[in-house]
């Protein structure tokens, strides 16, 4: 008898914790990055995988933003430092990458096999962290959405890698 109420009270629990991590999974709508020093939210449904830096093969008549490809499991991806591309430092080279930089691969379901260099990961963020930003009337590129603001007063600009993939100058690799 006492184990079939151990049981029950253990699957109530599970259960509890199922709907837990829905609910959760449900309210995170982005993640969070940081390049150059600036807060990035990606909306989770267009982030893929995230990586640790590796070897990048460096490809010759490119952009500077452009570091080359990498081998990310299995499949070759072009990889972007997107601090530079976004115009917020001088692009640097492979070797110079902090520890703490990721790739943040395109959800494949993009169809683009492309990476973005990231500094740093801040986690994941949802809307009832942040508040939405009146326009400040500064033109935009189409993939910059809006601007949210954190309990901390800390700015985030919102990127959609879909719209981003997209992009001319980002498809522009070539020098």
């Amino acid at each position: 008898m006492a184990n079939r109420e151990a049981l029950r009270e253990l699957q109530s629990r599970l259960a509890a914790r199922l709907q837990l991590a829905r609910t959760e999974a449900r309210q995170a709508s982005w993640l969070a990055l940081e390049c150059a020093g600036q807060g990035l939210l990606v909306p989770l449904a267009t982030a893929g995988e995230i990586f640790a830096v590796g070897t990048l093969e460096p490809v010759p008549h490119t952009q500077p933003w452009f570091l080359g490809v990498a081998n990310l499991r299995g499949g070759l991806h072009g990889v972007v430092d997107l601090a530079a591309f976004l115009g917020l430092r001088i692009p640097r080279a492979a070797d110079a990458l902090r520890e703490q930089s990721r790739l943040l691969a395109f959800n494949a379901a993009l169809g683009s096999q492309c990476a973005v260099l990231v500094d740093r990961l801040a986690g994941l963020r949802s809307a009832d962290q942040l508040q939405a930003e009146p326009p400040d009337g500064q033109p935009r590129p189409a993939f910059a959405l809006k601007q949210w603001c954190d309990a901390e007063g800390r700015h985030w600009q919102e990127i959609d890698l879909s719209l981003l993939s997209r992009s001319g100058p980002f498809l522009a690799i070539a020098a």
